[in-house]
């Protein structure tokens, strides 16, 4: 490894290659990373918690969406929107479930109640499809293009072109819709809109589900990325993308796309530049830096909470 980044060295093309190259990457994992990182920031904003569970809702969605393409022979398309659908409606069931009897409780009872859902998923994942690793059948021909000296595959296209319509998607629904408008004022002050005529509990509901959605999207295109699909892959892709939306401000739905893109880009040029076993330390540390830096994350607003 420190041989070829010697060689790499004495040629500015060949280093300027790689750098392109690993960017490319660093934003395709970073969009995946967003998408999870948004069910994060969209509870947090509305009802001031972390819900711990969201990583393994994600595997959920990663192994329906493998079921639906391998059994059932749809095609990715398909296959991705019924999954959502399904999860969305797996998260409305977690949210009233395990969340909405504990919302006047004391903070950590919610906390301790979402570690208890994820315990749960991973188990009832294991017993239903087992602890091995499973592969994500790919339902189109994968071909790479060379785009000056970067080597894109049409993979890692779809992966961002859905990434980045889904993020819009949710965007402009948050900002123009009335739903959106509810959601909103639901996250400024949840007595306030409740007085405005606003069904909070609703609300709620649809923030699990909408987030819960993003994640099983997240889930399919991380099992198709990376052929891999297992019981246990929502601890560590949770992990991360709660880093990200931390990153970029915890609440924030822009802070959580761009906490994610940065998450995933520092991490596929440190891994790259120095070795795959720093992948994590340096993910992590960039989120220490950054909380030094600015505590409430990139765009993240001052509020004091008790906790």
């Amino acid at each position: 490894m420190n041989s070829m980044l010697l060689q790499i060295n004495y040629h500015p093309e060949k280093r300027c290659a790689m750098f392109s190259q690993q960017l490319v990457n660093g934003i395709t994992a970073g969009g995946m990373y967003a998408l999870i990182a948004l069910g994060y920031t969209m509870v947090y904003g509305i009802l001031k918690i972390i819900n711990f569970a969201h990583g393994d809702i994600f595997m959920i969605g990663s192994f329906i969406g493998l079921i639906l393409v391998k059994q059932v022979h749809l095609g990715l398309i398909p296959a991705m929107l019924i999954s959502m659908l399904i999860v969305a409606l797996l998260g409305i069931v977690v949210e009233r479930i395990a969340y909405r009897p504990l919302r006047n409780s004391a903070k950590i009872a919610p906390l301790l109640s979402a570690l208890g859902v994820s315990i749960f998923l991973t188990n009832f994942a294991q017993l239903v499809w087992g602890t091995q690793t499973r592969a994500f059948p790919s339902s189109f021909q994968i071909t790479t293009f060379q785009v000056g000296n970067v080597a894109l595959s049409s993979m890692q296209i779809y992966t961002l072109l859905i990434s980045i319509l889904l993020m819009v998607g949710l965007y402009l629904f948050v900002q123009k819709s009335k739903l959106g408008v509810a959601m909103r004022a639901t996250s400024h002050s949840v007595e306030n809109a409740r007085l405005m005529g606003i069904n909070v509990d609703n609300i709620i509901s649809l923030t699990f589900g909408i987030g819960s959605a993003l994640a099983a999207a997240a889930g399919i295109l991380v099992g198709l990325y990376y052929d891999a699909v297992y019981p246990v892959m929502g601890y560590t892709a949770g992990l991360k993308a709660f880093t990200a939306a931390v990153l970029g401000g915890i609440g924030s739905i822009p802070g959580a796309m761009l906490g994610g893109l940065l998450l995933g880009v520092f991490e596929n040029l440190g891994a790259a530049y120095l070795s795959m076993g720093y992948r994590d330390a340096i993910a992590f540390g960039l989120l220490i830096i950054i909380l030094l830096i600015k505590p409430t994350g990139l765009l993240g607003k001052n509020i004091q909470q008790k906790v």
